[in-house]
């Protein structure tokens, strides 16, 4: 038979349990961290384990979301979809070159179809190529100027990011180029793409799509189910 591992090993596994658990756990970790009660409870119940973990993390979550409340939930100008007074915010990190960000467009549209009282906001985050970041920044130019959704879209139709691709994209949404690239070398455009990508470790992004809903971060495609169910449980807290 395997031993339970020592006291210092168990900790954050115990702990972790606890925060599912609440009292009875508690007590537990209080006066029998490294003992045979620990043990054989979560021998008995696996599924604590992967449960406690997710509440930890959202715990943590909440409190960066917390501390960043206006760089995470206030959008860029337009950048944003939905209800604007909804109840909850569905906050998508994004990468142009991203196809799997591509591919959450649909659903995207469908959950804003299903939820009529949430709000999707769009945040950049440029991981995969310098024209990723290139993307980004006449993103967020646009949404300044009111056009947002529209770059949005011609940026995914273009497909694979390119000069010539993301050129037609700015005149396809009715901005000026010229005018576009000037200010999209701006400080403060260049400030709020760093302020994005800070957040990575802190919310514990891996890539792009990632999802905040309430006080859960996904980072991968989420289809349109997980979204409704992540967006009930942030209802009901």
């Amino acid at each position: 038979m395997t031993d339970f591992p020592s006291s210092r090993a168990a900790l954050p596994l115990v702990a972790a349990a606890a925060a599912l658990l609440g009292a009875g756990a508690t007590w537990l970790v209080s006066h029998q961290a490294g003992g045979n009660q620990v043990r054989e409870y979560l021998l008995a119940h696996p599924e604590v384990i992967p449960e406690a973990m997710q509440k930890l993390q959202e715990r943590s979550n909440a409190k960066v979301i917390a501390a960043n409340r206006a760089d995470i939930l206030t959008p860029v100008g337009s950048a944003w979809a939905g209800n604007p007074n909804g109840d909850v915010t569905v906050v998508e990190y994004l990468d142009y070159n991203c196809t799997y960000c591509r591919a959450s467009l649909p659903i995207v549209d469908k959950l804003i179809a299903a939820e009529p009282n949430v709000k999707v906001i769009y945040r950049e985050l440029p991981v995969l190529s310098l024209e990723s970041e290139t993307a980004a920044r006449y993103a967020i130019v646009a949404g300044r100027q009111g056009k947002y959704r529209a770059l949005h879209a011609a940026l995914y139709a273009g497909g694979p990011l390119t000069e010539a691709s993301m050129d037609k994209a700015l005149v396809t949404a009715g901005l000026d180029p010229a005018k576009v690239k000037e200010e999209a070398k701006s400080a403060s455009v260049e400030a709020m793409i760093k302020t994005n990508l800070s957040l990575m470790r802190p919310l514990g992004m891996t890539g792009t799509p990632t999802w905040v809903i309430g006080d859960r971060v996904v980072s991968s495609v989420m289809s349109l189910e997980d979204m409704r169910d992540a967006i009930a449980a942030a209802r009901a807290k």
